[in-house]
């Protein structure tokens, strides 16, 4: 009988009556699989992408910060970079970090940046550049907070990653948190940083710009804008992308460019990025190779170039050098010659996945193997201590690339050699390089290797005299 009254009651339309126990009943077959129903579920399940950028972190994620040394204590140590304005926090992570004395693009800088201006900064490689901008900023940052509110843009992932480290490294003595986006890995931990609060976003701008369209990132908070070699973004075709970023940003923002060189159109980016009193910071001969580094032409036949890189290889022995290449075909090949003449080489490339190319780095600097083969992607902003030689496979086709590869080695005011495998098909990339750095580079022949066809060699240029980068 009870189940006659049941029947009948649903069929009139009435809800059956709850149980005795106070028991919700059964859902039914409509609760588990109607249309409407399926798609409101789907609604609650999951957010709108407008959703995504508009909620703010829910529980920033801090980091233990360790107290930094009194100040006074500070000043005694690093008396020249206690003039520029930096705090305790900041000195004590230089103090850590081994540095001693500002360099003059960061004696020219830091100041400037502290008093809130836009700013071009160009120096030669290897100068500190990255310490020029980070210190202040995480100066001026002071406390965390939940919305990335300084953007940093870098043209490769090395350099990005190398920047982030930077910033972690100066930022040690307080509770800022730094994210590195770029791609080649999985976006998943990016977007769980991002909902956990950071401070400081480092990134390449297609990997940033993912974020962005997907609504996993605001750039609303943005207060500092730094483009890290922004000729090189320009030189990879990056331009539509950064200026896409840029216009993101809020208005009532620093803006800051750095590079070795500012070509003029980086010139005509900043007039639209960076405000009318935006200052040039320019140090030394932004253009010139620094004078740690001595540098040279081999004349060869291009079919030699092979064998005349095993002779000079052979000549240097196990000390540390990178080889530079035009292609990632010619940096792979170049590698299977070395490694079939029994070199320990590794190479990198943008054709490589972001974990083999952060090994092949890592297994540089370690000493696993004491050469490293690879395209521009390793040329800018690296700093990688100890290379004694760098060797140019290839005449670069960019002029100003010439000056960023030699830059890999003499760092840190110590010597270095860098050494170019020059054919005649190359003559016109050699002049433009020539005339960028203005002078002529002198042509050098190795003496006891069989060239095909004799090289001639110029009389050795008379060496300029330039300002010293450090």
């Amino acid at each position: 009988m009870n189940l006659i009254k049941k029947l009948v009651s649903m069929l009139s339309g009435n809800k059956p009556e709850r149980q005795k126990s106070g028991r919700r009943p059964p859902k039914s077959s409509k609760a588990r699989g109607s249309g409407s129903l399926v798609n409101s579920n789907v609604k609650k399940r999951g957010k709108s992408a407008s959703q995504k950028c508009s909620s703010r972190p829910k529980a920033r994620k801090t980091k233990n910060v360790p107290p930094a040394p009194p100040y006074e204590e500070l000043k005694e140590k690093l008396p020249e970079f206690s003039k520029l304005g930096l705090g305790a926090e900041e000195l004590a992570s230089v103090l850590d970090m081994g540095y001693i004395e500002p360099t003059p693009i960061q004696k020219k800088s830091i100041p400037r940046i502290l008093e809130g201006k836009d700013a071009i900064g160009t120096a030669q490689t290897g100068t500190g550049k990255t310490a020029a901008f980070s210190l202040p900023i995480v100066k001026m940052l002071g406390k965390g907070e939940n919305l990335p509110r300084v953007l940093v843009l870098s043209p490769t992932r090395e350099l990005a990653s190398q920047t982030a480290k930077a910033f972690k490294s100066f930022s040690k003595y307080r509770d800022l948190n730094v994210l590195l986006i770029q791609g080649g890995v999985s976006m998943d931990a990016q977007v769980r940083a991002l909902k956990s609060g950071v401070d400081i976003v480092v990134a390449t701008p297609g990997r940033l710009l993912d974020h962005i369209r997907q609504r996993t990132v605001s750039l609303r908070s943005v207060k500092w804008l730094v483009l890290d070699e922004v000729d090189r973004m320009f030189d990879m075709g990056f331009i539509e992308d950064v200026s896409n970023i840029i216009s993101r940003c809020p208005k009532d923002r620093q803006t800051l460019f750095f590079s070795a060189t500012m070509p003029d159109a980086v010139m005509r980016l900043s007039k639209w990025a960076l405000k009318e009193d935006a200052e040039r910071l320019d140090i030394g001969l932004a253009c010139s190779p620094a004078d740690t580094v001595e540098h040279f032409v081999y004349p060869v036949d291009g079919i030699q170039k092979y064998d005349l890189l095993l002779a000079l290889l052979e000549k240097i022995g196990t000390r540390s050098a990178i080889v530079f290449t035009r292609t990632k075909i010619d940096a792979d090949r170049v590698s299977e010659w070395l490694v079939a003449h029994g070199f320990c080489v590794t190479t990198m490339h943008s054709d490589r996945s972001q974990r083999e190319r952060e090994k092949a780095l890592e297994d540089f600097k370690k000493g696993k193997a004491s050469l490293l083969v690879a395209t521009d992607i390793a040329s800018r902003g690296l700093d990688i201590s100890g290379v004694a030689y760098v060797v140019n496979f290839n005449v670069p086709e960019h002029p100003e690339d010439y000056v960023h590869r030699i830059g890999r080695t003499g760092r840190a005011n110590r010597e270095g050699k860098a050494m170019t495998l020059f054919s005649s098909d190359e003559s016109t990339a050699l002049g433009r390089i020539e005339s960028l750095i203005g002078s002529q580079i002198e042509r050098r022949k190795l003496e006891g290797f069989p060239y095909r066809t004799e090289p001639v060699i110029l009389a050795e240029p008379k060496k300029k005299r330039r300002r010293r980068n450090m």
